[in-house]
């Protein structure tokens, strides 16, 4: 006879009461974290569409076209007193290689720890250019080091030996007590439980962005505004 139904009825039904808490609660967790997705998907095209009305991102309207992808981190908070820690989420698209648009996104995180006299907080729209397949590479199959894995330069920018070597180019658009944001260091991380939940399976950047194997119409609007963008 099965052990299990040997049980006293009570302590069976508390195992059953206990199996289906914890289905509800992964169940929960991972609409929690589809919601979060689609609210950054949404936030990023805002984003997008606040760098097209920026008069001081000419630059990045100009030279759009000649990226390989685009990272956008909708807000980027940095804020603290001696030790100043700065974050955000992001996605990532690529120029698609099925037709002349955008891949869906995948979802990352943007982060750094800096030490220094720093006062206040500081809240900014990033908008990382990618301009190599080294750097596409690096950030699709990998965590990545800005300035280690990959190099990168500050805009917007229309010359220097930096900016015109760089893998990747970092455009923000920032409030607050700081005079600016410096990316060197800074480490972009995959989110596979955010890129679970967004297409409903479990995928890597590769699966999203490289073989483009799934897709989420929640971002058509998304990738409309950075083709809007790129045609500038």
């Amino acid at each position: 006879m099965n052990g299990i139904t040997t049980l006293p009825k009570a302590i069976l039904k508390t195992i059953i009461a206990a199996i289906a808490l914890s289905a509800a609660f992964t169940g929960a967790a991972h609409a929690g974290k589809k919601d979060k997705a689609e609210r950054l998907v949404t936030r990023a095209e805002a984003s997008v569409k606040d760098f097209v009305a920026d008069p001081e991102m000419s630059w990045l309207r100009d030279n759009m076209s000649k990226a390989k992808a685009v990272i956008i981190v909708p807000q980027s908070v940095k804020g603290g007193f001696i030790w100043g820690g700065s974050g955000g989420n992001g996605v990532l698209l690529a120029k698609s290689a099925k037709d002349d648009g955008w891949t869906s996104p995948a979802f990352y995180t943007l982060g750094s720890v800096t030490f220094g006299l720093q006062i206040g907080a500081e809240v900014a729209e990033i908008i990382l250019l990618v301009m190599t397949d080294r750097g596409k590479e690096r950030v699709i199959n990998s965590s990545l080091k800005l300035g280690a894995d990959a190099s990168i330069a500050a805009g917007p920018v229309g010359a220097g030996a930096k900016a015109q070597t760089a893998d990747i180019l970092a455009f923000s658009r920032a409030k607050g007590v700081y005079g600016g944001i410096n990316l060197e260091g800074a480490v972009i991380k995959q989110r596979d439980a955010w890129n679970e939940a967004y297409y409903g399976q479990a995928v890597r950047p590769s699966d999203i962005i490289l073989r483009e194997n799934v897709a989420n119409e929640q971002a058509a609007s998304l990738k409309a505004a950075l083709s809007t963008l790129a045609s500038q």
